[in-house]
């Protein structure tokens, strides 16, 4: 499973400015970025040898189950970002083989920061698809993807949202009419209820050009405030309450993803 790297993406990085409507995207149309640069600090005595993505989880490593997710939502088309440990994430995937599943690992150079490693990839996979779906690889909202399909159809991208009853891990999305993302809130402590991000984005591929040139950059403190500040809208695709999420950041959420998985597998490919 390989994406053939022919040639490479020139990203004229500009000014923000505010986007033209744009198409409807449709799933099949659409390139995965999983996020998996992360060194994961606070479980890494639990995984000497691996990166955070890698954590054993129900028997795969639960980056493996990012991936199944995605097949199960119909996107085949996927490009692994990865940094700390590149290659372990890399010899895992030459041997699996899942049908419909085209897949590359990019490793970083150096780190890049979220948004900065997304754009390497991009560049490193040589593909024009109509749309990216970016997602991490150490977390995951296991709800469907046909809201924030829906969201960017009408902005440049669209993020999905997820209610929680204590936001401080994450910090906050306010909203305003029709759904369209106003403000993002840092990380703050006793923040209460709020909406997060649950770290899936979803970007017309002409967006891209507006993301700042820059390294290391960052989706949440760079790119996403410059975006709205330069008039560019992003529509949030709020998930019920209810939805799912897993997190291994830490040994208790690790434990509690993996018990979620072994008993619900219908979630996955």
């Amino acid at each position: 499973m390989a994406i053939a790297f022919g040639y490479k993406i020139s990203l004229n990085h500009a000014t923000f400015r505010p986007m033209p409507e744009l198409p409807s995207i449709a799933p099949s149309a659409v390139v995965a970025v999983i996020l998996a640069g992360g060194q994961g600090t606070r479980i890494r005595h639990l995984l000497p040898d691996l990166p955070k993505p890698m954590a054993p989880a129900a028997g795969k490593p639960f980056i493996e189950w990012v991936v199944r997710y995605l097949l199960a939502q119909g996107i085949g088309r996927v490009v692994i970002s990865a940094g700390y440990k590149a290659e372990a994430i890399e010899a895992h995937f030459k041997t699996l083989s899942l049908p419909g599943l085209t897949l590359a690992c990019v490793a970083e150079p150096e780190p890049l920061g979220t948004a900065g490693g997304f754009l390497h990839a991009v560049e490193a996979s040589g593909l024009s698809p109509e749309g990216w779906l970016v997602l991490n690889g150490d977390s995951l909202a296991l709800g469907p993807l046909a809201p924030l399909f829906a969201a960017a159809g009408k902005n440049g991208g669209a993020l999905l949202g997820l209610r929680v009853e204590e936001a401080s891990r994450y910090g906050t999305i306010t909203v305003g009419v029709n759904d369209r993302i106003t403000r993002f809130a840092e990380k703050r402590e006793n923040a209460g209820p709020g909406t997060i991000s649950a770290g899936v984005y979803l970007f017309h591929y002409e967006l891209l050009a507006s993301f700042p040139a820059g390294k290391p950059l960052s989706f949440e403190t760079e790119v996403f405030p410059g975006l709205l500040a330069g008039g560019t809208s992003l529509g949030l695709a709020p998930l019920p309450s209810s939805t799912p999420f897993l997190d291994i950041g830490t040994p208790e959420t690790l434990r509690q993803a993996e018990t979620f998985i072994a008993s619900n597998s219908s979630f996955f490919a």
